[in-house]
């Protein structure tokens, strides 16, 4: 029996997409070692686990977790031995049946030293905690500040000292820090245990100090051993600078949850949950109709009913402003309002066509009216970006695309509500600006393989660059043959895709994951549980907005 020219299609798009998410599998499978078998093998030899291991023993059995920023500092540092997911690992899960954020050192990667992007990395696990006024657990084991890169992580506002800052405001705002020495916890390092609520100490392994007994001996003669000066028994018994003294890892990780199991109830947010229904159409169809040909259309309706329940929308404005689907919807039970780019060529009123995936006048009103709505409800947005960007030309233009655009992108920046964003395409230019990039908070972004963030695509990029080349060379004298001409091309057009990759965004955290499609639900659902923590004080005010 033949196969149809659309079943071909869908099969040949389904191939490229698993194939891509069995990469994602195997990058995600080498950064989990962190820094080697041998390394690890080491640690344990010293009665200590490795982060990942005590993550899973702290975390409630069989409950879902999201890990942050995997592959953070990817392709990084490659000078220095590279960071494996920035030498750091970040979960949001539930310990005791509080949902929290868990940090833990990986002292497989360099001791645990601080790279740069271990830094942004550790304020983004605390950014998490913040927002949504969740509890956040250290589990320290760390050699502090990577020296030779210690200008790009010490003095700056965004840097290390910044994580102390936030230490003192969420004590000031009651959100509850429980920090675990379980290894090395050094110079101004040494300053997160006490900061936090309540600390543990492990007896022989954790250590605490503003300088080790080299540097003490160096500075002012001393002789003194690491233990006597930092260890357990002197941080419990003398300093009175931790509260726990426990004996294993494993004793540790159980004091812990002991500790979250005392914590009282707050009031939630309020988000509207019911029981959920599974889609209609099967999650794993997304990966047949998104196209492998990321220039060609789809219908973005179908692949939505693959993510809401009861494969279910109610339409907002359906006829208008076409190339931006918003709906009410539920995801996993959660009501949410979903900002989705249209990728179906579609006509307007006029019976003009407009390009999918592109923003007009129309959609960016729309979207700006229906975000409103959606604060005026206390519903939480999902924004699912595919976006190429706003319309150009002297007709968008003079139809005021630019106040249109200002006014979506202020009405979704100044929202109240949670927003989550989803790139599971393009994110280009404005657009991704307008569709709640990481620069308008998002309390969870993540991408899918085929994510892509830039200024514009690659060839688009390279076009433009091409012509500067170009012109740069000729007034040199350089002749330039469309040989030459297609190497120059080639050449810029690489370099700009490998930055484009959803790999490269998520080593700087401009994502917080890359995700198999069919996680998607899961993603939302915990991004709207931790949420649901934290009732807003605000009231919604977009400031001046031209309607």
């Amino acid at each position: 029996m033949a196969i149809s020219p659309k079943e071909f299609e869908f099969n040949y798009n389904e191939d490229k997409m698993r194939l891509k998410i069995r990469a994602l599998e195997q990058a995600f499978e080498k950064v989990s070692v962190g820094g080697g078998k041998k390394k690890i093998d080491k640690l344990h030899k010293a009665g200590k686990l490795t982060a990942r291991e005590r993550i899973d023993l702290l975390v409630d059995k069989n409950s879902e977790k999201q890990e942050i920023a995997a592959f953070a500092g990817h392709g990084m540092y490659e000078e220095y031995g590279g960071c494996p997911s920035g030498g750091v690992v970040v979960v949001i899960g539930m310990v005791s049946g509080r949902r929290c954020v868990i940090v833990a050192n990986d002292a497989t990667v360099k001791a645990g030293a601080w790279f740069p992007i271990t830094g942004k990395k550790n304020l983004r696990a605390q950014e998490i905690a913040m927002d949504n006024h969740i509890p956040i657990i250290y589990l320290v084991d760390s050699a502090g500040v990577f020296l030779p890169m210690q200008e790009e992580i010490f003095a700056d506002k965004e840097h290390f000292g910044r994580i102390f800052r936030n230490n003192a405001k969420m004590s000031a705002q009651g959100i509850i820090q429980i920090s675990a020495v379980m290894g090395s916890c050094v110079a101004g390092g040494a300053y997160l245990p006490i900061m936090s609520d309540e600390s543990i100490i492990v007896n022989k392994t954790g250590t605490i100090f503003l300088a080790g007994s080299y540097l003490v001996k160096a500075a002012i003669g001393e002789k003194i051993d690491n233990e006597t000066l930092g260890g357990a028994t002197t941080h419990t018994e003398i300093s009175g600078v931790c509260d726990y003294k426990v004996e294993s890892d494993k004793e540790c990780l159980a004091t812990i949850r002991e500790l979250m199991n005392k914590i009282g109830t707050a009031e939630k947010a309020g988000f509207d949950r019911v029981e959920a229904i599974e889609p209609k159409t099967p999650i794993k169809d997304v990966y047949g109709i998104l196209p492998a040909e990321r220039s060609k259309p789809y219908k973005s309706k179908t692949l939505l009913n693959c993510l809401v329940d009861d494969s279910t929308l109610l339409e907002y404005k359906a006829g208008f402003g076409k190339t931006i689907i918003t709906a009410y919807a539920r995801i996993d039970g959660w009501s949410v309002g979903v900002v989705m780019n249209n990728r179906e060529l579609v006509k307007n009123a006029k019976g003009e066509m407009q390009f999918g995936g592109v923003i007009y006048s129309d959609a960016a009103d729309k979207a700006a009216r229906f975000i409103m709505n959606c604060n005026q409800k206390n519903i939480p947005l999902v924004f699912i970006h595919d976006v190429t960007g706003f319309m150009v030309g002297s007709k968008s233009e003079h139809q005021g695309i630019i106040k249109d655009g200002a006014k979506m992108v202020n009405a979704m920046a100044n929202s109240i509500v949670p927003k989550f964003s989803i790139v599971i395409g393009n994110s280009y230019g404005a657009g991704n600006y307008a569709m709640c990039g990481k620069a308008y908070d998002p309390r969870l972004i993540v991408g899918w393989p085929t994510a892509e963030i830039a200024v514009m695509s690659g060839a688009a990029a390279a076009k433009t660059l091409l012509q500067i080349e170009v012109s740069s060379l000729k007034s040199k004298g350089e002749e330039i043959t469309p040989e030459r001409e297609k190497e120059l091309f080639d050449k810029i057009k690489n370099k700009y895709d490998a930055q484009i990759s959803p790999y490269y965004a998520a080593s700087r955290l401009w994502i917080d994951a890359i995700i198999d499609p069919k996680e998607t639900r899961n993603v939302i659902s915990i991004g709207i549980d931790v949420a649901n923590h934290k009732k807003s004080t605000e009231k919604y005010n977009v400031g001046v907005l031209q309607t």
